[in-house]
């Protein structure tokens, strides 16, 4: 069985862009692959966070992956920090990655052209470690969303440089990108992802949102003045966003949803995505609060570790002794 892995990095609450980007098809694929989910705290850390705040997103993060289906009976969930080699093999990669490839990530770069002020070494070499949570684990592939396929492309250069160099050590992943939903937009910027950094949250559903609110969100996306219901991604964003939000839930597709709406206004179509998210939302929190009360995630996450590291302990211990840092007695 080929093996898939993924993480999600919880600064804030999970939204239903992680939702339907990243989660629904964890659980989608956790049956055809062997499957490997973590979260990706060291990530978190890049930028300076409230340490109580962090750590109630990390628990409710390992919560909500639970609630939209994960299975710890065949799906590997697991704690970043658990697993130390994280740690020991992003430094290894760092220094086998070139300073011009860190200057093009898009992330920092961003943030230099904006001259935002105190950017860290950590989010610098962000890529780094990313490029060693994929390959302690030897992924086939890692389910991405379209603004990270440059990290998971960095990734596989650094670890065909590395097998090069030492021989052959890592598998080479491949990214896996859903065709819709893969890139989930603000409901307030349709232009701009939607994100739990927004600086106000009317563009972005919380998975742990009170309904009314969410809804209140929905029925107050920014759309346009066209006021016609069609797919027009370039000119029309915000109501493609829609569509494609209630489509990737419903597993319609965005076709249909369009010819049961035109000729309708935006308010219809709005309520309709409403009631989709308010449903999905709804079972979601219904299983979040049943494991939050029934104390199972020390249990599930003491598992997760024990054998993520088994495998992750291999692969570094075999890196170490390729590149010389063993000493043999």
């Amino acid at each position: 069985m080929k093996r898939m892995l993924s993480g999600i990095k919880p600064t804030g609450q999970l939204t239903l862009g992680n939702y339907i980007g990243a989660l629904r098809n964890f659980v989608k694929y956790q049956d055809e692959y062997e499957m490997y989910v973590f979260i990706a705290n060291l990530h978190c850390i890049t930028e300076y966070q409230e340490p109580l705040e962090l750590s109630k997103n990390l628990t409710d993060a390992v919560a909500l992956y639970l609630a939209c289906g994960l299975d710890p009976d065949i799906s590997t969930i697991f704690l970043q920090t658990d697993v130390l080699a994280h740690a020991e093999l992003g430094y290894i990669m760092a220094c086998n990655t070139y300073l011009g490839e860190l200057n093009r990530m898009t992330q920092f770069k961003d943030k230099t052209l904006k001259n935002e002020k105190n950017l860290t070494a950590g989010l610098y070499t962000y890529p780094c470690l990313m490029a060693a949570d994929i390959l302690l684990y030897n992924a086939n592939y890692v389910p991405v969303g379209e603004d990270q396929k440059q990290h998971v492309e960095l990734t596989r250069d650094v670890a065909t440089r590395f097998n090069n160099k030492y021989g052959e050590t890592f598998v080479v992943p491949e990214p896996l990108i859903a065709k819709v939903g893969a890139r989930i937009m603000s409901l307030s910027d349709p232009n701009k992802k939607m994100s739990k950094s927004e600086e106000t949250n009317k563009g972005c559903i919380y998975l742990l949102d009170d309904l009314n609110v969410a809804r209140k969100k929905i029925m107050g996306a920014v759309t346009d003045s066209v006021g016609i219901i069609q797919l027009d991604k370039q000119n029309q964003p915000g109501l493609y966003n829609l569509i494609e939000i209630a489509s990737s839930l419903t597993e319609r597709k965005m076709e249909d949803i369009i010819n049961e709406f035109v000729g309708q206004g935006y308010g219809k179509l709005k309520a309709y995505v409403a009631d989709v998210v308010c449903s999905e939302l709804e079972k979601i929190q219904n299983k979040y609060h049943e494991i939050i009360e029934s104390h199972m995630l020390e249990k599930i996450m003491q598992d997760g570790a024990a054998k993520a590291n088994e495998i992750a302990n291999k692969t570094l211990n075999d890196v170490k002794q390729k590149i010389g840092l063993e000493i043999k007695y």
